[in-house]
């Protein structure tokens, strides 16, 4: 977790983790890895690879150089804050103290509390709401780079996916100046026409209130939604969809017209503006013929302003790889140059 060979990959990764807040907003004390004490080049490469990471978390460090950190451990703040100053003192570290705890920094000669998201939806309907997520920092539509609206996949057996985390790619748009906002779905009435009814709703509301970019992602069902509403120009200026998907898993009577149901999504699309990159897994129950679904998605080529698909990517597999630390740490950046324009493929 510290001191590792993988070291190398965050020098790749820091031109593009930060490149400037807001145009109205100073970067957070928070994510200036120059302000972590104690602690050499590799620490504070290290720091960068922590602001990725879900939360709970949390960074420790001692004064005679040694560092550890924690992320989301039982999704228990106390159990991640033990393992945090447990890991600092693991690698030598004296009197091991934290810097920082999910969005705030709390050294004492240098805290700085995290900032104060709106409390309240900012827009909803029946069996909906636009939930501004405050595991992120929030700088609101004035001082913010743009708008990340994430959609949760529909969970099996009917179980609630309200209030769940956003994938840790998220971070990257986030340690970048753009507030992350949830599109939460009440299960009972989540089919999949509304949700993407849900999805132009959500987007329009992010455009009115005058974010100057707005990202449209998801994962799963999430995803899907985001894909649909490309079929009208200007909702969104990037989609991300990860693992999408709309008909169960693997002996699913649905299966059967799946792909079918992907062409019309895709067929439909009229987003000339609109980057669009799409993240498939092997090994995906919830995703039927791989190759067809990939012929599918490169149909988005021609009716979007730019595509990138992430198939089938060596070593991550299964429905849920959008949210592991590999395909955080191999392509977080990369979708954000690509949302923004800087980069054609990864």
């Amino acid at each position: 977790m510290l001191k590792t060979a993988i070291l190398f990959v965050l020098w790749l990764l820091l031109p593009v983790l930060l490149p400037g807040v807001g145009a109205h907003a100073q970067t957070p004390a928070l994510l200036d890895a120059t302000r972590v004490p104690h602690v050499g080049e590799g620490g504070r490469a290290d720091y960068r690879r922590f602001l990725l990471q879900p939360t709970p978390r949390a960074f420790a460090l001692s004064e005679n150089g040694a560092w550890g950190w924690a992320a989301a451990i039982e999704d228990n703040a106390a159990a991640t804050e033990r393992r945090a100053l447990g890991n600092c003192a693991a690698y030598g570290g004296i009197g091991c103290r934290l810097y920082a705890q999910d969005l705030a920094v709390v050294w004492p000669e240098a805290a700085s509390p995290a900032p104060t998201p709106p409390s309240t939806p900012l827009a909803g309907g029946e069996g909906w709401a636009l939930v501004p997520d405050g595991r992120f920092l929030w700088q609101g539509p004035a001082a913010a780079r743009g708008a990340y609206l994430w959609a949760h996949g529909r969970a099996a057996g009917g179980a609630d996916s309200r209030g769940s985390q956003p994938q840790p790619h998220a971070r990257a748009f986030n340690n970048a100046g753009y507030d992350v906002l949830r599109l939460d779905r009440d299960p009972e009435t989540d089919e999949t026409e509304l949700g993407a009814t849900r999805m132009r709703l959500a987007l329009a509301e992010l455009r009115a209130r005058g974010y100057a970019r707005v990202i449209a992602a998801g994962q799963s069902r999430g995803a899907w939604d985001a894909l649909a509403a490309l079929d009208a120009p200007g909702r969104a200026d990037a989609v991300i969809a990860i693992a999408p998907a709309a008909h169960g898993p693997t002996g699913s009577v649905a299966h059967a017209w799946a792909l079918e149901d992907l062409w019309q999504v895709v067929t439909t699309a009229r987003a000339p503006t609109t980057r669009v990159a799409v993240a498939t897994f092997a090994g995906d129950e919830y995703a039927p013929d791989p190759a067809g679904r990939a012929a599918a998605f490169a149909r988005l080529a021609p009716s979007t302003a730019a595509l990138l698909l992430l198939d089938r990517p060596r070593g991550l597999e299964g429905h849920g790889a959008g949210g592991d630390w590999r395909f955080t740490l191999r392509y977080a950046a990369c979708l954000l140059d690509f949302a923004e324009g800087r980069r054609s493929g990864c």
